[in-house]
Order: C-alpha cells, then structure tokens, then sequence
C-alpha cells in the first residue's frame, strides 16, 4: 500500500480538477463551431433563397421585355403590311386611270365630230361621200376610245341623276314624267366606271306646283 504525502494529494487533486475544466474547455469549443456551421448554412440557405428572388425577378423582366418587342414587330408587320396595301391600291388607280387626262382632252374632239354629223344633209355627192369618210374616222375614233374604257351615259329617256347628269334647261311637259330626260345636250362620258364628265341635258317639267 502505497503512501501518500500531501504533496501527492494536492497534486491528484489538482489533476482532477484540471481533466472536468479541459473537458468542458473541448465542450464550449464543439458548441462553438457547431453554431458557426449552422450560422454559415443559414447564411448560404438565404443567399441561395436571395439569388432565386433575383433570379426570377430578372427572368421576370426579360419575359416582360420580350413580349414588349413581340408586340412591338407585330405593329411594325402591321403597319408594313397596311403600308404595301396602301401603295399597291395607289399604283392600281394610277395605272388605271393614266390616260384619264388624255381622254377627256379628247371629248371636244369627239363633239366636233358629233356636230360635224349632225349638220343638215345637203344633195351632193361629194358631200355624202365626205359625210361617209367622217362617220368612218368617228367610229374608229369612238371603239378606240371604248376600248380604253370610256363609255356614253344615257341620257335621252332617263331620269335625272345629279352623279350622271347636269340640268341646263327645263321644259314644261305633260308629255313626259316630271325629271325626265328629254334631250341632250352635250353628251357625258364615264371612264372605268367613274364619272369624268356628266351630261348635259333638259329636262321635263310637269308645270303644276
């Protein structure tokens, strides 16, 4: 049996005092850093949760911009398309109507050949025969013109229609029904369908008030 001075006794009891002290020393260190990895994974969980909000905020923008654009290059094809209708429509009516001017610089031409062959008939050969050649040259000059899309607006007969027809005098009739055409004047022509001179006429009156 082994004996123990006080010097021993105080230094067992001075090594049992230290052992519980390292041991909770090596404790508070495991509690220490197990609260720093969960204050770390905390902080990395909201930097993660941070980063998808910015994320899908900026997918969000991009998504909003680019049905901005979309939207915009409809308009554009839109307009482009309203555009190439519109210039397309104008060059049809300018091709369509180009000798419009031409025609109508025609129509004297054409009255002086209608005057021509209303004149009175004289017995005269020469005469029948000029009046022949003039009939000759105003149907060629007429299935030209027809051909290029003129046509004569009926009159004679007709009631009056202010788009068609011009009243220069009236005459009082019960003959005929009130507006009734019932001579020309001067003929009126339409070119393609549209009106480039209205006739002129006479028109019946029935004289009651």
């Amino acid at each position: 049996m082994e004996n123990n001075t006080p010097a021993d006794k105080k230094k067992e009891m001075a090594e049992e005092i230290v052992e519980p002290a390292q041991e909770t020393k090596t404790k508070e260190e495991t509690t220490a850093e197990e609260i720093t990895e969960k204050e770390i994974t905390e902080k990395e969980e909201v930097s993660e949760t941070l980063n998808i909000e910015e994320l899908k905020q900026q997918y969000a923008e991009q998504t909003k911009r680019s049905d901005e654009y979309y939207q915009r290059l409809i308009r554009m094809q839109a307009d482009f398309e309203n555009y190439r209708r519109r210039v397309g429509k104008e060059k049809e009516e300018l091709l369509k109507f180009a000798a419009e001017d031409l025609i109508v610089k025609l129509l004297p031409v054409l009255d002086n050949f209608e005057r021509a062959l209303a004149a009175p008939k004289e017995d005269n050969q020469n005469t029948s025969k000029f009046k022949e050649g003039i009939e000759m040259i105003y149907r060629q000059f007429i299935d030209i013109l027809i051909k290029e899309g003129l046509s004569i607006i009926p009159a004679i007969g007709q009631q009056f229609d202010p788009v068609n027809h011009e009243v220069i005098l009236q005459e009082e009739t019960k003959e005929q029904p009130d507006n009734t055409i019932i001579e020309e004047l001067r003929r009126g022509y339409c070119f393609k369908g549209k009106v480039i001179r209205p006739a002129w006429v006479k028109v019946a009156r029935s004289g009651t008030s």
